[in-house]
């Protein structure tokens, strides 16, 4: 944990002190289906005002039809009536069902589809930061896993209370109606039956919120370990045994949670059951003390009364048992939703300010200036249960930790400017806030000091799309998804046509090994690309930035890992990416920036040194060190030394 945090877990005080928000907030994502929400309730009350009228037919069947409290013969034309309304109304009530049913089945799922769509968007909107301080697979587990276990609250819960509550309420005033005295003996328990439910509810809460938590490890655990770079991470170290105990241990760990949440509550329900089981005995029983005269009451009980009644409280058990079990469900529902909505309450700490300007890329002149620009990381944000506090403003965003030595300044006091069209190159040890420098042009993470300014206007101060179609990455590593040459190729823009992304492929000294592909174009290249070889992957980023055409182009360590062919290859088609473009480029063989029109040396986040290729090395400082190392001459050492580090 970084130092000066301090941790504080949610505990069930807490839980349940923001059950009511949570709730609110539930609410609100059904809030755009009202109309149909309203009809599924017109659709509930009906339907439980016609289950009602039900034990009062039942009761005449006997009183008035079979058996006349009057002594009169059976009256057969009454009973006709009586059965023929017994029947309709099940068909009716069916068919209400069935409509109620899809209307809660569309408006839950459309709850639930925009709920994923806006923790998408919402988490697309979030610095670079975040994603680097957390696990992919976390990300993926409560996008995927905790969305979908709150499935049953969107799509049955609302509708489920409702009707039950309706259900249940009917039945009561109709148990009331036919025997006060007996409905005081079957109701006697309810309130003890409503303290245990929540003390179980608050212990399934618990539970849900660490089963999630582990099943996120489990998640992430397989998108690490089962990527092609974790395949092929484990076969080299012979650890495919290894993860698949970490595997099994997890996996053991959600069982056991699994198994625990599932139990739990069981117990309670087995009381309410076999309460409800036993009822209609003790009904029975009272009913004999109150036809004997024993309890007072028994001259209005009559048979039908009696057979109405325990036909009434029957039908009690399911929707009170359904009402218990749908409560289970919310709580166990809240940890999910209380994970969802922390994601969603994050807020960005790169945002676009109000009055934001756009750049115009076609007629932008490209000057870059660094004007004493210093950055630190934030601290991460704690998640999946945990609070930070003391580092977090009111925003719910990391705030930067006081100055400190030691404390780790990425870049501090930087000075620096790119003129329109100039090739600008950036040299030093590895660490020492090349990357980190560039990344700040393009707005992926905000300066903690001074300012980056494209064309005399602060990067704060203009639009995020304008901004991002103004600057073109190529990283040293870069990254196509799965599909094909095409595809990857495309997703700089939009609607190119086949013309234009063959003219950037050509551009980028690719398209004759793509069309050597038995399916050219269309070729799959892999996950992550592994399909093609490391120069090929990087010819087809540089296509990629050609065809979005921007007029900043950032170019770090490009050709670090490439044999000689391959490295000229791209190198040929950096130099025509260049061309007209102001151009950062973080140089790892300094013999491929030795046309650099500035040069710029870094050490421990500063600058320490610029000029041109030859100027550097008539000085005798930190470039021409490196480059003498390189060159596989003996190193000048520095003023206390120390040899520069070579990994540049």
């Amino acid at each position: 944990m970084p130092r000066g945090l301090t941790v504080t877990h949610i505990g069930e005080d807490e839980l349940a002190r923001g059950g009511r928000g949570v709730l609110r907030r539930i609410a609100t994502l059904l809030r755009p289906y009202r109309a149909r929400m309203a009809l599924v309730m017109l659709a509930v009350v009906v339907a439980a005002a016609l289950t009602a009228v039900v034990p009062f037919l039942t009761r005449e069947v006997f009183d008035s039809a079979l058996f006349p409290v009057d002594g009169g013969a059976p009256r057969l034309d009454l009973l006709g009536w009586l059965v023929a309304g017994m029947v309709v109304i099940p068909l009716v009530t069916a068919l209400i069902g069935i409509g109620q049913n899809y209307l809660t089945s569309v408006i839950g799922n459309s709850a639930m589809a925009d709920l994923r769509s806006d923790l998408f968007a919402h988490l697309q909107r979030m610095e670079l930061a975040f994603f680097t301080a957390t696990r992919t697979g976390s990300i993926q587990s409560r996008l995927a896993n905790d969305v979908s276990g709150v499935r049953t609250v969107l799509t049955d819960v609302a509708t489920s209370i409702l009707q039950n509550t309706v259900t249940v309420s009917a039945a009561f005033v109709s148990m009331l109606l036919l025997s006060w005295q007996l409905t005081l003996l079957t109701v006697v328990l309810m309130p003890l039956f409503v303290v245990i439910q929540v003390r179980v509810g608050r212990r399934r809460q618990r539970l849900a919120r660490r089963t999630q938590e582990s099943l996120s490890e489990m998640t992430a655990i397989t998108e690490e370990a089962l990527s092609v770079s974790g395949i092929l991470l484990s076969k080299v170290f012979n650890r495919a045994g290894a993860e698949t105990e970490r595997y099994r241990r997890a996996n053991r760990e959600q069982t056991a949670l699994q198994v625990q949440q599932a139990m739990t509550g069981r117990t309670f329900m087995a009381v309410v059951q076999t309460f409800f089981a036993i009822t209609p005995a003790l009904i029975y029983l009272a009913a004999g003390f109150m036809v004997t005269g024993r309890v007072g009451g028994g001259n209005a009980l009559t048979a039908g009364t009696l057979i109405a009644f325990t036909t009434v409280q029957a039908r009690l058990q399911q929707p009170l048992m359904q009402l218990m079990r749908v409560s289970l469900d919310v709580q166990t529902s809240l940890a999910l939703f209380r994970r969802i909505f922390e994601y969603l309450d994050l807020r960005p700490a790169v945002v676009e300010r109000p009055g934001a300007v756009a750049l115009d890329v076609a007629t932008m002149a490209g000057r870059v200036e660094f004007d004493a620009v210093s950055f630190r990381y934030p601290e991460p944000r704690a998640l999946s249960g945990t609070v930070l506090r003391d580092r977090f403003g009111d925003s719910g965003v990391a705030m930067p930790v006081p100055d400190a030595p030691g404390d780790g300044w990425a870049l501090r006091e930087v000075d620096l400017t790119v003129e329109p069209g100039q090739l600008a190159a950036l040299v030093g040890p590895s660490g020492s806030g090349k990357t980190t420098a560039t990344y700040l042009v393009p707005r992926f993470h905000e300066v903690t000091e001074g300012a980056v300014r494209i064309d005399g206007v602060d990067v704060r101060d203009l639009t995020a799309s304008s901004l991002a179609d103004a600057v073109g990455i190529v990283t040293q590593e870069p990254y196509l998804f799965h599909g094909t040459i095409r595809d990857n190729i495309a997703y700089a823009r939009e609607g190119a046509t086949a013309g234009e992304i063959e003219q950037a492929a050509r551009a980028a000294n690719i398209h004759d090994r793509i069309m050597s592909f038995a399916d050219g174009y269309e070729t799959i290249t892999g996950e992550r690309g592994y399909r093609l070889s490391g120069g090929e992957k990087q010819r087809l980023a540089i296509a990629r930035v050609l065809l979005k055409d921007p007029r900043i182009l950032i170019l770090d360590e490009a050709t670090s890992s490439l044999d000689t062919g391959t490295e000229r290859l791209v190198q040929e088609a950096l130099e025509r990416a260049a061309r007209g473009r102001t151009t950062i480029a973080i140089a790892h063989r300094l013999s491929t920036i030795r046309a650099a029109d500035v040069i710029y040396g870094l050490a421990g986040g500063r600058v320490v040194e610029q000029g041109t290729h030859e100027e550097l090395l008539a000085r005798g400082g930190l470039y021409a060190r490196l480059h003498a190392e390189q060159a596989g001459l003996p190193s000048q050492p520095d003023a206390d030394g120390a040899r520069a580090d070579v990994s540049v």
